[in-house]
This record gives structure tokens, sequence and C-alpha cells, in this order.
């Protein structure tokens, strides 16, 4: 029976020495892989996390080249602003898909998109959605019956930033939300794709795209002569302004129909012709 007793008692020591043995390699494991996958999180989630706060986001500014880019929309990778040729670009940036501002935002842009095509000018509307809202929110906003208007078709290309790497590059990211959305933001870029002015807005407020477009054409008038500056309010077809004259505006400003007038020194309108 000693003999016995022994044999189990040592069967019983090595059992939990084993099990003891096992247990601590099962916790090196454990905290192994803890260790890992803790370190991995931090290696995914710091640029992620950086571009979501707009720590590296810059404003280009008026006159410099328009930050290029590729990113899926819902007419395919777009190259931009290389895809959209000699044209004035409008990008249209909005906070999210399926809100309210933004639709009405949206279905405007659409019903007056063939004005923005005589202007030779490319829509593209940009949120940090990922593409598949962009499709289904596109599908659902084409089914709206919007001021009466009935359906209305989106043909312009809705970008997905998902990663954030457009809406930085751009200033665009809102740093005070939590869901790492966009700004309302819109850039006017011309043929040389060279920023020519934007817009900013709160998210609570929605833009006039008539606005839009007449920014759109002021800078293209000023574009086509760089002499003449776009005064407070103008409308296309009104009176632009000259900051100085020339002997030639001198003459245009005599005869039965002048071309030319002068408030003062500092204020002198011309006629477009």
């Amino acid at each position: 029976m000693p003999g016995r007793k022994g044999y189990i008692w040592a069967s019983l020591k090595l059992h939990l020495m084993y099990s003891l043995k096992k247990q601590k390699a099962m916790k090196k494991l454990m905290m192994t892989t803890a260790v890992l996958l803790f370190s991995l999180g931090l290696l995914w989630a710091q640029p992620r996390s950086e571009y979501r706060t707009g720590v590296n986001q810059r404003i280009p500014l008026i006159g410099s080249e328009a930050p290029a880019f590729k990113a899926q929309s819902t007419h395919g990778e777009i190259n931009f602003p290389k895809d959209f040729g000699s044209t004035w670009k409008v990008l249209f940036a909005h906070p999210r898909d399926f809100t309210p501002v933004c639709s009405s935002e949206i279905l405007e842009l659409a019903h007056q998109k063939d004005a923005f095509d005589k202007l030779n000018a490319s829509i593209i509307v940009i949120s940090t959605d990922e593409l598949q809202s962009h499709r289904d929110w596109k599908a659902a906003l084409e089914e709206v019956d919007f001021k009466g208007r009935g359906a209305t078709s989106i043909d312009f290309p809705m970008v997905a930033d998902a990663s954030y790497a457009v809406v930085n590059k751009y200033g665009m990211l809102d740093s005070q939300s939590e869901v790492g959305q966009s700004i309302r933001g819109v850039f006017y870029i011309d043929p040389e794709n060279r920023v020519r002015a934007f817009t900013f807005y709160p998210n609570e407020i929605g833009r006039s795209i008539g606005e839009v477009k007449r920014t759109l054409q002021a800078l293209q008038t000023q574009h086509a002569n760089e002499r003449l500056v776009i005064p407070a309010n103008w409308q296309p077809g009104e009176d632009v302004m000259l900051p100085y004259l020339t002997d030639e505006d001198k003459r245009a400003m005599t005869g039965p129909n002048p071309r030319v007038r002068s408030l003062n020194w500092f204020m002198n309108y011309v006629s477009p012709e």
C-alpha cells in the first residue's frame, strides 16, 4: 500500500506541476497576444486619429495649385483634377449622407447641373461617408419629389473619403465633430487648376446654390479680363468695376453712350462688352 500511495502521490504531483506549467505558458501566450493586439491597434489607430482630428489638415491658399487626389466615387475611380480637363471645378463637400440639409443641397445642385454645364463647370461632391452609403443615398434621393419638380437624376460624382485623406488636404475636416465628418465647404478651381475661392458654412446652415453659381460666374468674368474687379451684389450682365482708368477708359467716358462712368476717382464702372 505505501508503494501504491507513493505512486499516486507522485502522479498527482507531476499532474499538478504540468498544470501549473501549462497555466503559466497559457498566461504568457495571452499576455503576448494582448500586447501584440494593442500594438497593432496603435499602429492602425494613430494615423486614422490624426486624419480624423484634423491635425494634418491645411487649407490651400487662394492662387495655389489645387491638391490632387485619387478616390472612389459613384462614377468609379476619379483622378482629380486631371480627369476634369480644362473645365472649372466646383468641389462641394458636405457633412453626412442621409441628413436633411445635405439632401436638400444635393437635390438643388442636381436640379441646376445643366446651368453649371453651360458655364463649363464640373461638380464634384465629397464627404467622409463610405462608397456604398453614397450609392444608397443617391438612389434614395433620385426618388424624391423635391419642390414639386419630380424625380431628379444626380449626374455628378460623389466621392467617398472615408479615410479623411482628401478633406485633410483641403482643410475641410470638422475638428469639433466626434464622428469625423467634413464641414460644408466649396472650392472653386479654375481651368489652370488654381484655387480661386472657397467658402465654409456651419453644418446647420444650407448653402444657396444660386450663390455658388453667381460666385463662379463672377470668378469667370474676372478670369477672362484681369483688369476687372467685381462690385458688391453683382449679378451676371451688370456693370463691373475698374481699379484705375487708362487713357482709353477716359475716352470711353465720352459720347452719347459712354461705357465707362465714374462716381469719383476711386470708383469707376464699365459696362460689359
